[in-house]
């Protein structure tokens, strides 16, 4: 047998499945599409997370699309994250174009448009039903986490909990954190020490500095009523294509803090509120992250060791979670080694440092006889990419150069005209867009600060009048004695005086005293 024998033999048994799957488009060997091998992607392992990696213009935010008009069209919800803004088309149909044609004629699949149910989410101030979590849905831990807390502080955060939950007090935002954290440490600071321990001052300060951070990321927006639904995400239209739910993170590109604390609790309320489905026929949610070394770059330990761990237990749910980003070495090499599907565009050698990481990539693939992976990613041409993916058997399939198909969806963003169109039909935003601000841990403390401060003011005044009267009552006794020892001394001196005058009077009546001649 030929070479090319070989190959097509080679890539038709590893991608040849017996279930639903997903084409990617055809497999190349020495630069030529091979019509009759097609890459597929076994549709029941979509819960064993992916990678998809390249360098800027090399066809990934495509690659996505590609995936998420297929799930959709197969009956499974998906979820992207937009942060490039460039995936509103999907909510179009394809208008075609010779090169599409020419492009899947070389494949071997016919081209045929096709548009997928979208609805729009925003965490700030895009268009879109909103994405809320209250304080309490976050928890001690994961708060702590997201705040990159010690464990005296976090020791902290876990008493303001446990406080609120003791005498149902609601944290619903920011603000009733900060007022409850503020009246322990100072108006309630007697009954919290006898009750759970003296809170430091200093770590008061600290958590109250790392709540202003995220805070300036737009946290205060994210924090609060009403709170989404994860159910709101797995929705099919009357035709049983999945929802396909965009959420426009454009404007939080400087805030990674934010994006990958909504991330990772809505990860934590996707695993406590699913049930557990295992390897069915189909995922029950597919999670797309476009540019996901944001999430990344700015975590901590703890916060990376908590996305690690969730990201092993959520498949057992039917969630699998993708990651789009330039290089896998983006990813933490623990989660990275977890992902079962990868598709790796080209990446471009410039510098040193770039064809070193390019080594760095090519070794997260399968070895191949008929590539010399290390020098394919670079060649690469744009809406190709080398793949490997898990069989049903759960074993890496052979890697291959494939020539991806193009989308059925419009591969330019909606006007605005379109988008609001969308808005307007949903049925869900209605339901996340009503501002809700009910009286919580901020109005119930205030009011007992208030009642608190009423009562010592009160009590003082009563000390002051009880001082006053008694002062009064000394001043009146005083008074009197003064008076009465004035009172003899006046007369004396009254008698004294009147006594003199008789007496000169009578003296110079008598001729005594006056002058002598």
């Amino acid at each position: 047998m030929s070479k090319i024998d070989n190959f097509v033999q080679s890539i038709n048994d590893g991608y040849n499945f017996k279930g639903k799957s997903l084409i990617l488009g055809g497999g190349m060997v020495d630069g030529e599409c091979q019509s009759e091998c097609l890459v597929r992607i076994p549709l029941k392992t979509m819960n064993r997370h992916g990678l998809i990696a390249g360098a800027t213009g090399a066809g990934k935010t495509k690659t996505l699309q590609i995936l998420a008009e297929q799930l959709s069209d197969q009956g499974v919800p998906v979820l992207l994250m937009d942060i490039k803004g460039d995936l509103s088309g999907i909510a179009a149909a394809s208008g075609g174009h010779p090169k599409i044609d020419e492009r899947h004629q070389k494949i071997g699949i016919p081209f045929k448009p096709g548009v997928s149910p979208v609805e729009f989410l925003t965490l700030s101030g895009e268009k879109g039903a909103r994405l809320r979590a209250t304080v309490t849905e976050f928890g001690p831990v994961l708060f702590s986490k997201i705040l990159g807390l010690n464990d005296t502080q976090g020791g902290m955060v876990a008493v303001v909990f446990k406080y609120c939950d003791d005498r149902g007090l609601p944290l619903l935002d920011l603000k009733d954190f900060k007022k409850t954290l503020q009246f322990l440490t100072n108006e309630g600071k007697e009954e919290v020490e006898e009750e759970y321990g003296r809170m430091s001052t200093a770590s008061v300060g600290a958590i109250m500095r790392k709540i202003l951070e995220i805070e300036q990321q737009g946290a205060d927006k994210f924090f609060g009523e009403t709170s989404f639904d994860v159910e709101d995400l797995i929705r099919t239209n009357r035709l049983d294509q999945g929802m396909v739910s965009i959420i426009r993170l454009t404007d939080i590109q400087d805030r990674p803090k934010l994006f990958s604390s909504f991330m990772l609790q809505m990860l934590a309320e996707i695993y406590a509120t699913f049930p557990e489905q295992g390897d069915a026929e189909k995922p029950k949610l597919v999670i797309f992250i476009d540019e996901a070394h944001l999430v990344f770059e700015e975590a901590s330990k703890a916060l990376l060791n908590q996305i690690e761990a969730i990201i092993k237990l959520i498949r057992s749910k039917g969630v699998g979670i993708y990651f789009c980003t330039q290089n896998p070495e983006d990813i933490p090499e623990d989660i990275l080694g977890q992902l079962g599907l990868k598709i790796q565009h080209a990446l471009r050698a410039f510098t040193a440092k770039d064809r070193k990481a390019i080594k760095m990539a090519a070794q997260n693939y399968p070895d191949s006889e008929y590539y010399k992976t290390e020098d394919l990613i670079t060649q690469m041409g744009i809406g190709e990419a080398l793949v490997t993916v898990l069989n049903e058997k759960g074993i890496p399939t052979p890697l291959v150069h494939t020539l991806l198909r193009a989308p059925q969806s419009r591969m330019d963003v909606l006007s605005d005209h379109e988008m609001d169109a969308i808005l307007n039909a949903s049925k869900i935003i209605d339901k996340y867009n009503k501002e809700v601000d009910r009286e919580s841990a901020y109005e119930m403390l205030g009011a007992k600060i208030e009642e608190v401060n009423k009562e010592e003011k009160q009590a003082e005044l009563k000390e002051q009048n009880e001082k006053a009267k008694k002062t009064t009552t000394r001043k009146r006794t005083e008074k009197s004695a003064i008076e009465k020892v004035m009172g003899n001394t006046t007369t004396r001196q009254i008698g004294r005086t009147i006594a003199r005058e008789l007496t000169r009077g009578l003296l110079g009546v008598l001729g005594i005293g006056g002058r002598r001649r």
